[in-house]
């Protein structure tokens, strides 16, 4: 049985731990607010960009000078899983559901045949996937000291899977992260890059079908500007939607510890107050006993 002085001593690291995940809760509050509305502002912007690839892509198809971007290479033999997750931990499973639907896609990948690469975006999902995929994997892209994360940094991550693509080092490149939904809820989320998904839904089918667009300069011509900008946009979005999950995930995780400890305070204490009534009645005990001795 632990000494009351090991238990005082639990009691006050307990509280001190507790005092860290509520602090950890009051920041990733302050910050979510800031990287929600961002990741609400980005959704509009994608979901258009969507339909107007839709469009053109309608107008394209058939055509043999057609993009590769939109088209593909042809093959799909070898595939690029572009991971991103968050350069930190203590946010819950944020990290551990994006490695792991990552995960299960690079299997059934590679039990059809098909050739896997991963390029991770943030240090967890590479420490995730280390151990199982550590042949296959890329070079980490990491931006641990880059506070807010802006357009410059998807459009880096951006133009490395376009040159990867131009070295024909993969045919499909699937993007991994979590879509925010709420405090509470953050879905893992994959989304084919290249060749470019042509819709998102059934609502930018019907839209797609029922708008007409005149082009000017062509449509090759805008393609090969829209295409890869849709890439780094993707990415963008994807960065976006990470940073309010991973605070959602953090202000839960830690709003848990928080009560967990709570709770574990509770029950020491009430252990520390029984022993140390045990040990009070005990040396009452025995000051009565040697009285009545004498």
């Amino acid at each position: 049985m632990a000494s009351l002085k090991d238990l005082r001593n639990r009691i006050a690291s307990v509280k001190a731990t507790q005092k860290i995940t509520k602090a950890m809760q009051m920041v990733a509050a302050a910050k979510l607010r800031k990287a929600q509305t961002a990741a609400e502002a980005a959704r509009p912007y994608s979901a258009r960009m969507a339909i107007v690839l839709a469009n053109i892509s309608s107008a394209m198809e058939g055509r043999d000078d057609a993009p590769k971007l939109m088209t593909g290479t042809g093959s799909d033999k070898t595939h690029l899983l572009l991971v991103a997750t968050a350069e930190r931990g203590l946010c819950g499973g944020f990290n551990s559901s994006i490695a792991r639907k990552a995960r299960d896609r690079a299997r059934a990948l590679m039990a059809e045949g098909k050739e896997v690469k991963i390029l991770c975006v943030g240090k967890k999902g590479h420490d995730a996937l280390r151990m199982e995929f550590g042949s296959i994997l890329m070079k980490p892209v990491t931006f641990r000291e880059i506070r807010n994360i802006g357009f410059a940094q998807a459009e880096q991550v951006g133009q490395q899977v376009l040159q990867l693509f131009e070295e024909e080092a993969f045919d499909v490149c699937t993007l991994f992260y979590s879509e925010f939904q709420s405090v509470i809820s953050q879905i893992p989320t994959a989304l084919q890059i290249i060749p470019a998904a042509t819709s998102s839904g059934d609502e930018v089918e019907e839209e797609a079908a029922n708008v007409n667009y005149e082009y000017e300069p062509d449509e090759e011509e805008i393609l090969a500007d829209l295409l890869p900008r849709n890439v780094a946009v993707q990415i963008f979005r994807a960065l976006l939607e990470n940073a309010a999950s991973e605070q959602g995930a953090r202000m839960s995780a830690m709003d848990n510890a928080t009560r967990n400890a709570g709770e574990m305070i509770d029950k020491l204490t009430l252990s520390f107050n029984r022993q140390r009534q045990a040990q009070i009645t005990k040396e009452l005990i025995e000051i009565i006993s040697g009285a009545e001795a004498l």
